[in-house]
């Protein structure tokens, strides 16, 4: 788990370096041929099969996990590397939210106090992030950041009900890169277009080269190393060290692009982490089975 957050740390730089050569729909488009690629070479040798008995279930968990991978791309392009790592990782406190609505709304289950506190805390650490260390400008960046973990919360849940299926991680992964591939050429091809920018970039640099191989590479080595941990260990001892990425962010925009987060902005972010954490405990003893993994997405 503690390389796993490395690696997505690393693959976030990665993204952040790129984004200053090629548009979203380009490093979206990279980053799932890589994981594409070496997902169909895992399940060959493994000797499995890339065909599912479940094809709806997994357009679905693909749409909404390359949804939110694109728009998280977008605010780490736009923001502070660690406040866009933060804003993502609020979906376990959207996750709570979900929990709390499908409660109400069954009508037969009390609703748990402290379920409602963390979303009520995780909210409050939103704001203290958001306010005082975006600048207007970076205002939008923020809110689809926090669209991202929204959406990084549906694509969960539907890994969690893959799993219950059968289907093996390599596979749930291969069509999730597949998924990637197919939106990041559709930005590419018809962002020009409707007047939204993009396009191939036809002139590579070695260094932006090495951008995108980073990306892709980071990402699906931290994919692995995160289903590891999770078949291997504690549910929730590995979601409290996933926050480490947190830190690792912060430290890696503070050496490459000169980040400064004030007292205020990390009071914000140790809110989410104590919500997402408070959040993920009380899933995990009421469903087990429903702590889902955030390297997913």
């Amino acid at each position: 788990m503690l390389l796993a957050t490395l690696c997505f740390a690393l693959m976030s730089v990665a993204v952040k370096f790129a984004s200053q050569r090629y548009g979203t729909g380009e490093v979206v488009f990279y980053r799932g041929l890589i994981g594409m690629l070496a997902m169909a070479t895992l399940l060959r040798a493994q000797g499995g099969s890339w065909r599912t008995p479940v094809p709806g279930m997994h357009v679905w968990r693909s749409a909404s996990g390359v949804t939110a991978l694109s728009m998280w791309f977008i605010a780490i392009g736009g923001l502070p590397l660690a406040t866009a790592i933060t804003l993502n990782y609020m979906s376990s406190v959207w996750m709570a939210l979900f929990l709390i609505g499908g409660a109400v709304l069954m009508g037969g289950r009390r609703v748990d106090g402290r379920l409602v506190a963390c979303v009520l805390l995780g909210f409050g650490g939103v704001a203290l992030i958001l306010q005082p260390t975006l600048a207007r400008e970076q205002l939008g960046h923020g809110l689809i950041g926090l669209a991202s973990g929204l959406l990084s919360a549906l694509a969960y849940l539907q890994v969690t009900a893959l799993g219950r299926a059968g289907e093996p991680e390599a596979r749930v992964v291969f069509y999730f890169s597949m998924g990637s591939v197919l939106v990041g050429l559709g930005l590419t091809l018809l962002g020009p277009l409707l007047g939204l920018g993009g396009g191939w970039t036809r002139t590579h640099t070695p260094f932006g080269l090495a951008c995108l191989l980073a990306v892709g590479g980071f990402a699906t080595l931290a994919q692995w190393l995160m289903t590891r941990a999770y078949a291997s260990g504690s549910t929730l001892v590995n979601a409290s060290l996933h926050y480490l990425g947190i830190v690792y962010a912060a430290v890696f925009g503070s050496l490459f692009f000169g980040d400064v987060l004030n007292a205020t902005a990390l009071a914000g972010m140790a809110l989410v982490v104590v919500a997402g954490l408070g959040a993920t405990l009380l899933r995990s003893r009421a469903a087990p089975d429903a702590a889902a993994d955030p390297a997913e997405a």
